[in-house]
């Protein structure tokens, strides 16, 4: 794939634009067109480079280029699937390259430096907190209600596997994301100040009051929570966590010294929320009322 790209640079010692053309292919960036002639200005006035225009294209270099890094994860077998390193653009290193072009055009390609991005959870990470069980629970869906299960199934990935480093929070939405016909969730039965209703992503909120459960068995501690204005079959009562992409939101903080590691799957008819951490961790767990059946 080839991307051109204009870059426009105003110099000191003349104050009109210039305009070069870049071709980009791979990883490098050959100069095919240069407007200006004459580069014989002293060295000691150095172009200045119009900031927004450059950083606009740094970011569609960033765009065409970086790759983003994926964290390490466990399989559906328990194994250990190892983390993926990314990439960026090493923005220093190539604004100066750019620079000795300008000055010397000993070149007319300019190779784009990278900088590798590693992922916030390594295989090492994974299996130091992935044995030691601090919280869970589990609840009861009807997998023969096509539209609700797909809906749980989807927000139960999204979870799996998170991690939450020591003073951080999580946020349900943020994590789980908006619930769109796109990301394939479906229309399913919903509360709606009190009544019930259908509406995209129904389902979910079984996922976030499971959740909660298990947040509060591993004695973490509940930054935001609200419950349904009707009682809901899933959960005992004042036990839910109610979510919606434009309303209420399930935050919880890691108030202990080690990483949290979120495994969340359905089972059947079951979906089942554990949270685990070091070997180390010092936790203080609560006991919660368990689920009906």
């Amino acid at each position: 794939m080839i991307l051109s790209c204009i870059l426009g640079i105003i110099l000191t010692s003349q104050p009109n634009n210039f305009t070069d053309y870049l071709v980009i292919t791979k990883n490098r960036i050959h100069v095919t067109t240069i407007k200006q002639e004459d580069f014989s200005y002293p060295y000691s006035e150095l172009p200045i480079i119009d900031t927004k225009k450059f950083n606009q294209f740094l970011d569609n270099l960033d765009k065409h280029f970086s790759s983003t890094p994926e964290n390490a994860s466990i399989g559906s077998n328990g194994e250990i699937v190892a983390e993926k390193i990314g990439s960026r653009i090493h923005r220093q290193s190539f604004t100066e390259q750019l620079y000795a072009y300008f000055f010397s055009h000993r070149s007319n390609t300019l190779e784009i430096p990278m900088l590798p991005v590693y992922p916030k959870v390594d295989s090492e990470l994974l299996s130091d907190i992935r044995n030691m069980r601090i919280g869970r629970y589990v609840t009861v869906f009807n997998p023969t209600n096509k539209t609700r299960t797909n809906n749980i199934d989807l927000a139960t990935k999204a979870i799996n596997n998170y991690v939450i480093f020591p003073g951080e929070t999580f946020s349900f939405n943020k994590v789980v994301g908006k619930r769109t016909a796109s990301k394939g969730y479906l229309k399913a039965p919903v509360i709606i100040r009190g009544e019930f209703s259908e509406d995209i992503g129904g389902g979910i909120c079984q996922v976030s009051s499971t959740l909660f459960n298990a947040v509060d068995n591993a004695g973490l501690k509940i930054v935001q929570r609200f419950s349904h204005t009707r009682k809901v079959p899933y959960i005992p009562p004042g036990r839910d966590a109610t979510v919606s992409w434009y309303g209420p939101d399930f935050v919880f903080k890691n108030i202990y010294k080690e990483p949290i590691l979120i495994r969340a799957k359905t089972l059947g008819h079951l979906l089942v929320i554990n949270l685990y951490s070091s070997e180390t961790i010092e936790y203080k767990p609560k006991k919660v009322p368990i689920a009906p059946y």
